[in-house]
Formats: C-alpha cells, sequence, structure tokens
C-alpha cells in the first residue's frame, strides 16, 4: 500500500536536524521563521541566553490589505531587520525552520537583506 507521507512531519525531521548544526549567539543571532497557511513570522533569538531580541510577523498591524503573501512576507522581513538594526544587529544566522528557500521564506529573506541584515 502506498502511504502518503506527512509533510509537516518531514519538515520538523529537516528543521531538527539544522539546528543541532546552527545556533545563534550574541554577535550572530539566529533568524528563525515559522510559516502557517495565513501569516508568516520571524525572529531573532540568542540561544545562548533564550532570549527573543526581535519579532515581526503578519498579525501586526499594518499588514492588513497587503496584495499578496509574498508582499506580506518581503515587508515582515523589512520590518525584523528594522527592529533588528535598532536593537544594534547587523549579522545573523538564517534559519529557514525547515521550509524549502522559495516563494514567502525567500521574500522574507529578500526584505530582511534590504532592510541591511547580512546573512
Amino acid at each position: 500500500m502506498v502511504t502518503k507521507r506527512d509533510k509537516n512531519a518531514q519538515r520538523l525531521k529537516r528543521h531538527r536536524r539544522v539546528r543541532g548544526k546552527i545556533s545563534g549567539t550574541a554577535e550572530r543571532p539566529r533568524l528563525a521563521v515559522y510559516r502557517s497557511n495565513a501569516n508568516i513570522y520571524a525572529q531573532i533569538i540568542d540561544d545562548v541566553k533564550g532570549v527573543t531580541l526581535a519579532a515581526a510577523s503578519t498579525t501586526e498591524k499594518g499588514f492588513e490589505g497587503i496584495g499578496s503573501n509574498k508582499e506580506a512576507a518581503k515587508k515582515v522581513g523589512q520590518k525584523i531587520a528594522e527592529k533588528a538594526l535598532a536593537a544594534g544587529i547587523t549579522e545573523v544566522v538564517f534559519d529557514r525552520g525547515g521550509y524549502i528557500y522559495h516563494g514567502r521564506v525567500s521574500e522574507l529573506a529578500a526584505g530582511a537583506r534590504e532592510g541591511g541584515l547580512k546573512f
């Protein structure tokens, strides 16, 4: 019998494998991405202290009425870069959360780069 693989289980497996290899520090924190069906979330995390330094998502005010999901993701990337630069963070490690680097995830990364973050 052919069984269909659970996409989210596969993603979580990839995410755990990658998280074993990358970690955010105070000098170079981790930019973590979470993608749901309706929204996209980004956090800048210092894994040594276990503290979130900055966060942005499409659930915040100002994201209503944006055309497409990709446009909203790009705006989230720009917003997280703005908050990071205000906190004195210029370099990050990009953690795509096990998602394929395509679509909303790549647009968020492009927006963060445009905003001034290096990774």
